[in-house]
């Protein structure tokens, strides 16, 4: 109970931040869809990307664009404060519905206890598999990997008590995190930094943590010259991106929903990786990045 109220001062401190301190009324649905996003640049650009499908479809919208963690825009959705946000089946398995962990992460068991599990808690529905998976990784950087020739998570058991490892906001505590590193490999690091996304990523390339949790699709892994190690012992479960509604939004906007499933299958991995790119590298807006790989791939006119 402390918890769940705890999480609710969060998103209205959120919510206010960002502009939206009420609960929509029907009316004000119809007219205005409001999107969470999570505090790094993938769920920014997917944010908008869904936000502007719609805007295509007739409908108005608000990105709430770095609204907070995910229980934040998890509870925000229930709420109805938010309408949509992306989320990913490992999180939602082990975070949202607190399953148990899997001997051997089959990727179709997760999602299929994802999508059912949500609807049975919540009444809560995927409304598009996007098409690619962000993972959670461990990554070093590569002059160190090399000379203590480490290419997989076991391979850090002998270091780790001397490594500071940077993480993002949830991933040091949450049970598919750190205390799953541990449990399934059984070894803990000496210590952990955490941080947004940017700072966790900047911290490993000035040296200030020596790991980090990295994300599978984000092109810092490469131009940082990090080493993603293989999780050869299958601790961390599959991460598919997934846009997620309660059902009574879906029934109330199929119009909604059906823009929204042009999103279906559209974002491959290496797309991802390359619109993440633009965001971090090339310095663009993610809303302007969104737009022209929509445009680009056809799924609106530019």
């Amino acid at each position: 109970m402390k918890k769940t109220i705890f999480i609710l001062l969060i998103v209205a401190m959120a919510l206010l931040a960002s502009g939206c301190t009420q609960e929509p009324s029907s009316e004000q649905q119809k007219e205005t869809i409001v999107i969470g996003s999570k505090l790094f640049q993938e769920s920014y650009i997917l944010a908008h990307m869904t936000a502007i499908v719609l805007e295509d479809a007739g409908y108005e919208t608000d990105v709430k664009q770095g609204l907070g963690g995910t229980f934040v825009n998890y509870e925000a959705l229930k709420a109805g404060q938010i309408h949509t946000y992306a989320e990913y089946t490992g999180t939602a398995y082990s975070q949202i519905l607190n399953l148990e962990q899997l001997e051997d992460w089959d990727r179709q068991v997760v999602a299929d206890a994802t999508e059912n599990g949500l609807l049975e808690q919540d009444r809560v529905m995927i409304v598009s598999n996007l098409g690619f998976e962000n993972a959670y990784a461990i990554a070093v950087r590569e002059d160190w990997a090399a000379e203590h020739n480490v290419t997989k998570i076991s391979d850090l058991e002998q270091y780790a008590a001397e490594m500071t490892i940077g993480t993002d906001p949830e991933f040091a505590t949450r049970e598919d995190g750190l205390p799953a590193i541990k449990n399934v490999y059984g070894f803990e690091f000496r210590d952990y930094k955490q941080a947004v996304a940017t700072v966790m990523y900047e911290a490993i390339k000035n040296n200030e943590v020596d790991a980090i949790s990295a994300y599978t699709t984000d092109t810092r892994n490469e131009v940082f010259n990090l080493r993603v190690l293989e999780d050869d012992q299958s601790a961390l479960p599959p991460y598919d991106a997934i846009l997620i509604v309660t059902e009574t939004f879906a029934q109330n906007n199929p119009d909604a929903i059906a823009a929204m499933k042009k999103l279906e299958g559209a974002i491959d991995t290496d797309a991802m990786t390359q619109l993440n790119y633009q965001f971090d590298i090339e310095k663009k807006q993610p809303r302007d990045i969104a737009y022209q790989f929509l445009v680009d791939e056809g799924i609106i006119e530019g």
